[in-house]
């Protein structure tokens, strides 16, 4: 099981080096869950990505890392369009999202795409008059429906699988840090979602609260889950990642699979892994 990931603008970043070999077509990949090819983002006349190119496979755990600034988030939120590309394609199970590459193919709609994409943000995002399980059945009754018994029978069925079903009618201001996140990773899964972003999970956590929230996402990938996961926990993500993805200002400046983070070569890469490790 494997990806790769690399730039359309290497003919003006020539300093820059991508490991790994060019990127394969959904065809060759048993068809990707995920397929960015081209993705530009830009924020009035500022550019933040410049033509980046991702494909992940079923089951598969991506990482992606790098500086602040650099364009990690961004490019994730372009994955369920909370951040709408200014140019590129965006295919999640063979369906265009993205202003595609010029084809006349048909754009499936942002609420089709979230449907099969669950997100779980830094900051938890819980409505704080709501309880636990309310605050899952809720998302479930808007995005798929279902009936307020339905919802909170699989709202339930979520807290257990996290480990807070004993937590279900206390309020976020009742959790700690790290069972409210835990809550906001139920409430994706609720949504029985195909694949799974995290963006800088555990930033807005105290270091005591880090791992329970890891120990859950560890559980996941074990499950087979599809993951994408920008983070700067980078042990864990030594441990758990199929694929690797270097971030520098806008571009994949480097990749490679399990075991990337200990033979890397780039220098800019290397440097990096060393001051965060």
């Amino acid at each position: 099981m494997r990806t790769r990931a690399f730039d359309t603008s290497l003919g003006e970043e020539t300093s820059r080096t991508v490991s790994g070999a060019a990127p394969r077509t959904s065809e060759q990949t048993n068809r990707a869950v995920v397929e960015l090819r081209g993705i530009r983002k830009s924020f009035g006349s500022t550019e933040v990505l410049h033509g980046v190119d991702l494909v992940v496979d079923p089951g598969e755990h991506v990482v992606i890392f790098g500086p602040s600034g650099s364009g990690k988030s961004t490019l994730l939120r372009t994955i369920n369009l909370l951040e709408e590309p200014s140019e590129g394609s965006v295919r999640v199970l063979g369906v265009e999202y993205g202003p595609g590459l010029g084809g006349n193919e048909r754009r499936g709609s942002a609420i089709q795409l979230r449907r099969h994409v669950g997100m779980v943000f830094q900051q938890f995002n819980l409505f704080p008059h709501l309880s636990a399980l309310h605050n899952i059945s809720l998302a479930l009754r808007s995005v798929q429906g279902i009936r307020r018994r339905e919802a909170e029978e699989r709202a339930a069925v979520a807290l257990r699988q996290v480990g807070l079903l004993r937590w279900a009618a206390h309020f976020p201001g009742e959790l700690s840090g790290g069972q409210q996140q835990r809550v906001a990773i139920a409430r994706a899964l609720s949504l029985d979602p195909e694949v799974m972003l995290f963006d800088e999970p555990t930033s807005a956590l105290d270091p005591e609260l880090v791992g329970e929230v890891l120990a859950v996402m560890r559980e996941l990938a074990e499950s087979g889950m599809t993951m994408v996961i920008v983070t700067h926990e980078l042990n864990f993500a030594r441990e758990i990642g199929d694929f690797n993805v270097f971030m520098d200002q806008g571009l994949i400046a480097d990749s490679g699979p399990r075991g990337f983070l200990d033979r890397c070569d780039n220098p800019r890469t290397r440097q990096f892994i060393e001051a965060v490790l």
